[in-house]
């Protein structure tokens, strides 16, 4: 990667950083054209290229992160360290936008020389750079004169010397629903994507293992299949020793301090929706379109959905929006070309309806349009799709006072839902 520049969306260049001297800084000014040029034709992509050299952004709120390159790079290396850099931004600033760039420029250099050396990523690990990049407001302060043992340490994850009076460790089983359905209502493809998170508040350098119900089965282990689950594309964070979950399939780890993602999976299965989405979209005259949104919830009576958000693609030229819905609210989003209606509680076996109506312009072009999908978001307390569930932590090298384990086991379910016209 020879440049990490953050680009607004009224399109000039905010901040560049050229690591390795091969690829002009002037480069940069072609990405902004061929953007505007693919938007135009409303074709974007994800790579571009101006002579033998390459685009590869991301979009991040009003901000463009382009990475440029001259050689025949790993893509997927590029694009995982376009979305550290938000993810170790956003950690600092809290809201990663133009304005916190402008105000913060000093750290940004800092963590873009840390984060990468001559076009390597090196330290992406936002916990261990605030011990030497702290910030105050807008100022810089360098908090040590020489790097932390943590950046070479053996657990370089985790500070040594940490404390507390409570020891807590608490546990998050996130799976994801991803749904294809084509407009006769049959599900072609469904897969599941989950993740365990922590959030670790233990004094020392504890050693943890956690275990698994007896429904997962990751992949080749030989066991019987009949009423297990296979988790798919499994990956750790690196404090997991992987020597010993290849032996024995023990996940034993020392947890990072503070909030982490242990564990990422994926579940090739038939998935019935919890949540059944029906809609029908008429267009008038080419001067309104009206679209009719029926939601059913196919989930247990006894459980209930929290913070239900379902998220409508609506035509970009849309306008005076009018909303009817027999539970909870809707709203128009012109900024994404969305309808989003959000149902604070929905019990299962319950339906609910919402009715939207748009003005369209008098002239409309009679291209076919893309088809985004429909997408829902929402929560459902203890409960998994795949049944995977955490069955015990254990920390049997250290002994603590008063250790308290929770399983919160709130689950965020979503889905990705072809609309059904």
């Amino acid at each position: 990667i020879a440049s990490s520049p953050l680009s607004p969306v009224d399109l000039y260049v905010l901040i560049c950083r050229n690591y390795k001297g091969d690829v002009d800084m002037a480069e940069i000014d072609h990405f902004l054209p061929l953007l505007m040029t693919q938007e135009e034709e409303g074709l974007t992509c994800p790579i571009m290229s101006h002579g033998n050299v390459h685009f590869l952004w991301i979009k991040h709120t009003n901000l463009y992160l382009v990475a440029t390159t001259n050689k025949n790079s790993n893509a997927s290396l590029v694009y995982a360290f376009l979305y550290k850099v938000v993810e170790v931004f956003t950690e600092y600033f809290t809201e990663l936008e133009e304005e916190s760039i402008q105000d913060n420029f000093v750290v940004v250099y800092e963590l873009l020389d840390e984060l990468m050396d001559f076009g390597f990523p090196q330290t992406t690990d936002s916990k261990i750079l605030q011990e030497y990049i702290t910030q105050e407001g807008t100022k810089l302060e360098v908090a040590k004169t020489k790097v932390p043992t943590t950046v070479t340490n053996a657990v370089s994850w985790r500070s040594e010397g940490i404390k507390y009076k409570k020891n807590e460790v608490f546990i998050d089983v996130i799976e994801s629903i991803n749904l294809l359905v084509n407009a006769n209502g049959s599900v072609m493809s469904s897969d599941i994507v989950g993740t365990v998170k922590l959030k670790t508040m233990l004094s020392g350098m504890p050693e943890l293992r956690l275990g698994l119900n007896d429904r997962a089965l990751f992949a080749l282990t030989g066991r019987d299949k009949g009423k297990t689950v296979t988790m798919e594309d499994v990956k750790f964070h690196q404090c997991v020793r992987l020597s010993r979950f290849e032996s024995d399939r023990t996940i034993s780890f020392i947890p990072p301090d503070g909030e982490s993602e242990l564990m990422s999976y994926r579940i090739n299965t038939h998935v019935k929706p919890l949540i059944w989405i029906e809609s029908v979209i008429e267009k008038f005259s080419h001067s309104r379109v009206e679209i009719m949104v029926k939601a059913k919830g196919q989930f247990k009576k006894q459980s209930v959905a929290n913070n239900v958000e379902v998220r409508v693609p609506v035509p970009s030229d849309a306008d005076s929006p009018k909303f009817k819905t027999s539970t909870g609210h809707a709203k128009y989003v012109p900024e994404k070309n969305l309808a989003v209606w959000t149902i604070k509680s929905f019990p299962g076996g319950k339906e609910f309806l919402m009715r939207a109506s748009f003005g369209l312009p008098s002239v409309e072009n009679d291209e076919m349009e893309g088809k985004p999908p429909i997408t829902v978001n929402f929560e459902i307390p203890y409960f998994t799709v795949s049944g995977i569930q955490v069955s015990c932590v254990c920390a049997p090298a250290c002994e603590y006072t008063g250790l308290t384990f929770e399983n919160k086991l709130m689950r965020n379910q979503s889905g990705n839902i072809l609309s059904i016209n």
